[in-house]
């Protein structure tokens, strides 16, 4: 049976640089003043600099709304379905300047599946219907769409591309990660809550897995469950927009989970041999938990922090940003592994090589 590999990756984000915006916005939303030395703490380590949104940032965000159109004003933020209005506004737009970096035009006919991932937005006909009508996709292109899978759900989209090349060699597999999770912020005091939005970001990759050996291979997948973790990562429709739980134990059990699961993630291949790292950048403290679990040397996580410095937190796209990186550096032969964490606790992993 044949190898699968993404050959290349292409991402977009939105035009609105919204960190400091948020920034400033959360300190004054906090009223306890101990709430917010934490979160002004927290925010200057987390080595972020810039996040963006499909949501035009207000010019004085400590005012009556976060938002220039004062959508989120204060003691009215949306309901649900207003943000899946919203969602639907930008979602095509933003997963079409991603899909058009692939440079695909000629090859639109030989797209045999399309594979989408969100957890941000829904609706029907949905966004994998309009990816394939506006990009010209003959119309028996299989579709497939990875919901509510959070964070990891790129990995559920590669290992479906994947198991689907080596089933099908000719296949061309056109992958789509698309999350606004801007679009979910809420108004709380709940510190724990308001430090979870610390991180998030809308963002888009698209990329195309065949059996063209260009890129990256798929060499291996393996999900880890980490046992007695299930409430440490929630995401459920609220009616004012999807309500995440993202508990502060989380680093800490992604550091020892993983510290026992090593064996299995990398098939018991030493940590040492091991060229390329890619994780996701859940956060400052998940980068440095999965270090410290792992072993792993100074640096080995540059890619994951350069991303996480540029662009934040954009749930299941995020990972694609890096592993962008990595095709792009060029190193024929390396070894390499990624993962990414999300609710169950899973940590979804994957082996591959460079090409």
């Amino acid at each position: 049976m044949g190898n699968a590999y993404i050959n290349r990756v292409s991402t977009s984000v939105p035009a609105h640089d919204v960190h400091e915006t948020f920034v400033r916005f959360a300190d004054s939303l906090l009223e306890d003043p101990r709430h917010q030395k934490v979160f002004r703490r927290m925010a200057d380590r987390s080595e972020i600099h810039h996040r963006y949104s499909t949501l035009a940032p207000a010019t004085d965000p400590t005012g009556a709304s976060i938002d220039a159109a004062a959508i989120f004003a204060r003691g009215n933020f949306p309901s649900s379905g207003t943000r899946m209005g919203l969602y639907e506004q930008a979602a095509l737009p933003l997963a079409l300047e991603a899909a058009g970096g692939l440079d695909i035009a000629g090859r639109r006919d030989d797209i045999t599946h399309l594979i989408v991932t969100t957890c941000t937005g829904f609706y029907a006909p949905g966004l994998d219907m309009q990816i394939a009508a506006t990009l010209g996709l003959r119309s028996s292109v299989e579709r497939t769409m990875v919901a509510f899978m959070g964070c990891y759900a790129a990995f559920n989209a590669l290992k479906l591309a994947r198991h689907i090349v080596r089933s099908e060699p000719d296949a061309q597999v056109l992958v789509v990660n698309l999350e606004l999770c801007t679009l979910h912020l809420q108004e709380t005091q709940d510190l724990e809550k308001v430090l979870s939005f610390l991180v998030f970001a809308d963002g888009c990759a698209a990329s195309l897995v065949t059996s063209e050996p260009e890129g990256l291979a798929l060499e291996r997948f393996h999900a880890a469950l980490i046992p007695s973790s299930e409430g440490l990562i929630t995401w459920r429709v609220g009616d004012q927009g999807f309500d995440m739980h993202l508990s502060g134990r989380v680093p800490a059990t992604i550091g020892e989970g993983l510290a026992v699961a090593a064996p299995l993630i990398l098939d018991g291949v030493a940590v040492e041999a091991i060229d390329l790292w890619a994780v996701h950048p859940g956060g400052r403290s998940v980068l440095d938990a999965v270090q410290g679990g792992l072993n792993l040397p100074q640096g080995a996580l540059a890619e994951s922090r350069s991303v996480l410095s540029d662009y934040g937190n954009m749930s299941s796209a995020t990972i694609m940003f890096v592993l962008d990186r990595m095709i792009r550096a060029k190193q024929p032969g390396a070894r390499g592994c990624a993962m990414g964490f999300g609710p169950g606790l899973v940590a979804e992993t994957m082996l591959f090589e460079t090409v």
